[in-house]
């Protein structure tokens, strides 16, 4: 038998965000090991469900899940954390071999203290202990920060190519299928890396939109070039403040270093030529909430991109709670993060009478607490099962004990415990809130609720809130970053 292993973890740290990714986070998130790896994710659409397919599909293969966890995206993993998850996966790699390969379910942006290229820094030490003949697949999330490093200590890496990211599941079997490729001595991968001076607002990183999909229908023209095995657009993350912030372009050939080359360079070249496309766009608050009540039909779905938890938001911003309440904007749908909330709901139970302050209590960025007086209509232990397209590929959900709202003005509230984006309609549903009856949405995210919104919203909206995913580059004090990088220094030049 062919011999596999799988371990790894996800994390997108946010290091403008004062909540850090520490070891207590990690552990109540779930560091899974063994079989319940296979019971999370095998019947999934995320990463690991692509490794689990393309080895069950072959007679001869064992894929041994060792290690897995991630956590919602925050502030960057303490020192603690990053060195015990680290530890974990390579003790259970050690411990369990010999393999023939290894595949890394990472995410690529990790940030942590020591280490600002994380995840670079776990590949590399996967490679230290198999050594230099063990093929090593990397799949990353198409947010990844891509370092040198990750792609020098791997033999295949392949990142998502759609955003939401609905395609982990086929990347993820792309991935393993051309290491197994590898282990049977049928090809030889060669791997090139572009790292162009250029961001990519998070407004523009659609797929399914210009000029994203321009770049990526480039990419598959590339893909078709005899001798490439893969290729990949990273759109990158700009809310880490490290030196390989920024786009990227990966691809692989079979034993062609300069094909490979020559197919990163001919994309680094045409995203060049968008950088301007590239960085566009977004609504004020305001002229959001007008605009969403002028649509005559229901729903109409606003994206509160400062507070876009997929990116390392708190989930509690009530900017446009409070914006809407001063224009008389009612009849709205939105989830917030307030654990001290949903105690007060649980102490008053069902169809008590709830009145306080909810929200922004992280930090002024996402503004004031939202004073509420109302019912609490329902309360639920905060999971919930998504098996339609989500976000990365995620099919279980846990928010924490959870409870919905009904306010004397008109907004319907679901409090939660835990910071949870809005990539499931079940979110609501869970807690008898049927969001389809309600005039607007209020969704926490940029592109991750789009699976779930585009299919009943009327009209998207995108909102350029401030907070720490927002969408102004230009309100972070970057330290770290390379100099120049377009858009935040204009006269950037590309070096052919």
């Amino acid at each position: 038998m062919i011999r596999i292993a799988t371990a790894g973890f996800q994390h997108e740290s946010n290091t403008f965000s004062s909540v850090p990714a520490s070891l207590d986070k990690w552990e109540r998130a779930g560091i899974q090991e063994g079989d319940a790896i296979r019971r999370e994710y095998a019947t999934s659409q995320a990463t690991l469900a692509g490794f689990f397919q393309a080895c069950a599909e072959a007679k001869d293969v064992e894929l041994v899940p060792l290690v897995f966890t991630r956590l919602t995206p925050m502030g960057a993993m303490t020192g603690e954390a990053i060195e015990h998850i680290m530890a974990r996966c390579l003790a259970a790699i050690r411990d369990n071999g010999p393999w023939d390969a290894v595949l890394l379910p990472q995410h690529g942006a990790a940030v942590s203290d020591p280490y600002p290229d994380a995840d670079g820094e776990y590949v590399r030490r996967v490679r230290e202990l198999v050594g230099p003949n063990v093929p090593i697949g990397l799949a990353l999330d198409m947010h990844a920060n891509v370092s040198p490093q990750m792609v020098d200590n791997a033999d295949v890496t392949t990142v998502y190519q759609t955003n939401p990211h609905i395609d982990a599941r086929e990347q993820g079997l792309h991935c393993a299928r051309l290491i197994l490729r590898m282990v049977r001595g049928e090809i030889r991968p060669r791997s090139a890396l572009r790292m162009p001076p250029l961001l990519v607002n998070i407004l523009n990183q659609g797929t399914s939109d210009a000029p994203m999909r321009d770049l990526l229908r480039i990419a598959d023209e590339q893909r078709r070039r005899p001798g490439v095995l893969s290729v990949s657009v990273v759109e990158g993350y700009p809310y880490a403040d490290v030196a390989e912030m920024g786009m990227s372009f990966i691809c692989v050939t079979d034993n062609d270093p300069a094909l490979a080359d020559d197919v990163a360079a001919k994309l680094e070249e045409a995203a060049w030529s968008m950088r301007e496309a590239l960085n566009t766009g977004g609504m004020k608050i305001e002229a959001a909430l007008d605009r969403a009540r002028q649509v005559n039909a229901r729903p109409v779905a606003i994206f509160d991109v400062g507070d876009n938890v997929g990116g390392g938001s708190p989930a509690d911003s009530t900017l446009i709670l409070h914006a809407a309440r001063r224009m008389g904007v009612s009849d709205m749908l939105q989830a917030l993060c307030d654990p001290e909330a949903v105690r007060e709901c649980r102490r008053v139970g069902v169809g008590g009478r709830f009145n306080m302050a909810v929200g922004g209590k992280t930090d002024d960025r996402h503004g004031k607490p939202f004073p509420v007086k109302g019912v609490v209509t329902a309360l639920s232990d905060g999971k919930y099962e998504e098996t339609g397209p989500t976000h990365g590929g995620f099919r279980f959900f846990d928010d924490g004990p959870s409870a919905a709202i009904k306010t004397d003005d008109g907004y319907t509230l679901v409090l939660i415990t835990r910071p949870g984006g809005t990539a499931s309609l079940q979110q609501f549903r869970t807690l008898g809130i049927e969001p389809t009856e309600l005039k607007i949405i209020v969704a926490k995210g940029v592109h991750s609720p789009r699976p779930a919104m585009e299919p009943i919203a009327k009209e998207l909206i995108w909102c350029a809130t401030p907070g720490v995913t927002t969408a102004d580059l230009t309100t972070f004090s970057y330290k770290h970053r390379r100099v120049p990088i377009f858009p935040l220094e204009r006269n950037t030049a590309l070096s052919r």
